[in-house]
């Protein structure tokens, strides 16, 4: 969802359609589960591991290096080489939410023979040649945890090159917002309550963000899970044990870039705060291994624990005030 503010209604509908044609594009090039005509894709390299590397889009090869960054700067908690592990998830997962009586977990021993196959450094990359190519034959790229940002981000980029200065991009729940409403006054962000999903009591919201040129990006453990034997398993796979990640029930992470924001939410989820906050604290300082580039800024998080406990960084509620 896109919502925009032009002086006129044509410069609104080119730049609208401009921004959807870019995520279209990037929709198709980083699909692990389609194929389309023309396109060398995430599931063309993936069809072709251990094979031979395979030509591909320069924005898809800039994705793959992001991802590689995003491995050394989480110490692996968000690993775009895991596709192994996530396709075992990602179909029984499937048939769990499809009919809950059939719902049932990976076999044991094929997660540890899939985590076999998830060495980053398998991931080859001829820039000038323009290929990507995976060496190990059973490897496959997942880029859930950082693709969605990574658009987002694209799209709100070509708006702003273009002269947009008001407007909000909503790509299923990454909200990047571009100065402010209508040039008037911030934006209006809630992030949802984990809790409310649960029994539809209490508040549905968490906070109230007012947004003018940040991203908002939540992962939760309440969106795409299925129920074996009464618990309850995500999609957000911890590296360290295989299974769904359990330290909280969502983080939500405030920057200015979608990009960073996405693979932040994805990567404390999987830590603990303690962890969280060392890591935010690297990427803030510019003493990570990102540095002070171009998305490197102010980073505030909010953690909602099982038991609803919210915990905040010093600068979060900065933004929950208009």
């Amino acid at each position: 969802m896109e919502i925009g503010y032009e002086a006129n209604e044509e410069t609104f509908k080119e730049r609208y359609n401009a921004s959807h044609e870019l995520l279209l594009k990037e929709h198709q090039l980083f699909d692990i589960y389609n194929d389309y005509d023309g396109i060398n894709n995430l599931k063309t390299v993936n069809d072709n591991a251990g094979i031979q590397p395979v030509k591909v889009d320069e924005k898809l090869i800039e994705l793959v290096k992001w991802g590689k960054d995003i491995y050394q700067l989480t110490d692996g908690k968000v690993n775009i080489a895991y596709g192994a592990v996530l396709r075992l998830w990602h179909d029984k997962r499937e048939i769990g939410m499809a009919d809950p009586e059939k719902g049932e977990l990976p076999d044991e021993e094929a997660l540890k023979e899939a985590a076999e196959h998830t060495d980053i450094n398998d991931i080859i990359i001829d820039e000038a040649a323009g290929t990507i190519y995976l060496q190990d034959p059973e490897m496959s790229l997942d880029v859930g945890g950082i693709a969605k940002g990574y658009a987002t981000e694209d799209a709100a980029r070509l708006l702003e090159s273009a002269g947009s200065d008001s407007f909000m991009l909503n790509l299923g729940g990454n909200l990047r917002a571009i100065g402010l409403k209508d040039n008037k006054e911030k934006w209006i962000c809630p992030v949802e309550n984990p809790t409310y999903r649960d029994s539809q009591t209490g508040d549905q919201y968490s906070a109230m963000t007012y947004l003018d040129g940040m991203s908002l990006v939540t992962s939760g453990d309440y969106e795409r899970y299925y129920v074996v034997d009464g618990k309850r398993y995500h999609h957000i796979i911890d590296p360290e044990t295989l299974y769904p990640a359990a330290y909280h029930r969502s983080v939500t992470i405030l920057t200015h870039d979608s990009a960073l924001a996405d693979a932040l939410s994805t990567a404390l989820f999987s830590m603990s705060i303690e962890d969280g906050k060392k890591l935010i604290q690297a990427v803030s300082d510019g003493s990570s291994i990102l540095g002070k580039s171009d998305r490197v800024g102010r980073v505030e998080v909010m953690w909602i624990s099982a038991d609803g406990t919210k915990t905040f960084t010093d600068g979060f509620e900065d933004f929950t005030r208009k």
